[in-house]
């Protein structure tokens, strides 16, 4: 009986770790029997994540959420990655938003529970990474996938993609995905997306802030790269010190966001990548980077 509970300890770890790893969905490219959500590459620093599930339109069911989750937070403190983007496979859509076969009473309320909470876990990771995130959005994003653009940092779409929280139409009103959505656009435009479904272009999305810049549809790629270039020439440390402050200050009103970036100012010169920038602007050199919070 000793050996048998002993085994059981030495077992118990291993176990954990299987269910830790299943959770976040690590295996979700280690089985080739297993279907994949999101093709994951890295190059120069940027991290490219794909949806790649065109058979439900790229919906976010909880698998993909699971997905992208583990591919976001994927070794972000290594100081090599500079960048995330998110694209998916050429198509019209993508992402459809929620898969609405896991929306049904069938599925009960605590898996619908867990649809959300990962959802709303997905998005704070996307808020609290160190790193910028970019959506390069070509074609339709719907619903959840809406609150996935809205809940990134910048948005590069092509001409033809449209922006919508259409869960009105069946019966679902878009509450969460509308939470990024008003805090990207004005209220009325929000309430006129939220109450109607009705989408709006990438036109009227650039001109109500829920986008960063259009291109055409054979130039995202190489506007998302230039992009991504133009960050990762940064110091990543000032980087993720900036978006922090950034995220953080929009939650407060003026006075206070004033009395706080005050002090992330004097903080941030006293790193030494601060002292760089300045020195190298002074001297006229190219800056040295460092990429860490050490201080000068």
């Amino acid at each position: 009986m000793a050996c048998l509970l002993n085994h059981i300890k030495l077992l118990l770890p291993l176990v954990n770790k299987q269910l830790t790893r299943r959770y976040l969905h690590v295996t979700h490219a280690a089985f080739s029997n297993e279907k994949k959500y999101v093709e994951s590459h890295e190059n120069n620093g940027v991290r490219t994540i794909t949806l790649c599930d065109s058979e439900s339109r790229n919906s976010l069911s909880l698998e993909m959420m699971k997905s992208l989750i583990w591919n976001i937070n994927r070794d972000k403190d290594n100081l090599s990655l500079r960048s995330i983007v998110i694209n998916s496979t050429p198509g019209k859509v993508f992402s459809a938003g929620h898969n609405l076969k896991e929306l049904t009473s069938s599925k009960g309320i605590k898996y619908h529970e867990e649809i959300f909470s990962t959802a709303e876990y997905l998005m704070r990771q996307l808020k609290n990474s160190p790193v910028p995130i970019i959506a390069a959005v070509d074609g339709l994003a719907a619903a959840a996938g809406c609150q996935l653009v809205g809940a990134c940092d910048i948005v590069i779409c092509t001409k033809t993609s449209t922006f919508s929280t259409p869960g009105v139409n069946f019966g679902i009103f878009c509450s969460t995905p509308g939470i990024p959505l008003v805090r990207n656009v004005p209220k009325k435009v929000a309430a006129h997306m939220l109450f109607t479904g009705l989408p709006i272009d990438a036109d009227q999305a650039f001109q109500a802030g829920l986008v960063s810049k259009i291109v055409s549809n054979e130039n995202l790629d190489e506007q998302v790269k230039k992009t991504t270039e133009m960050i990762n020439a940064k110091s990543r440390s000032v980087i993720e010190l900036g978006k922090k402050f950034l995220q953080e200050q929009m939650e407060l009103d003026s006075s206070t966001a004033y009395s706080y970036g005050t002090k992330v100012m004097i903080e941030n010169l006293q790193l030494k990548d601060a002292q760089e920038g300045i020195y190298s602007f002074i001297e006229k050199r190219q800056a040295k980077w460092i990429h860490t919070f050490d201080k000068s």
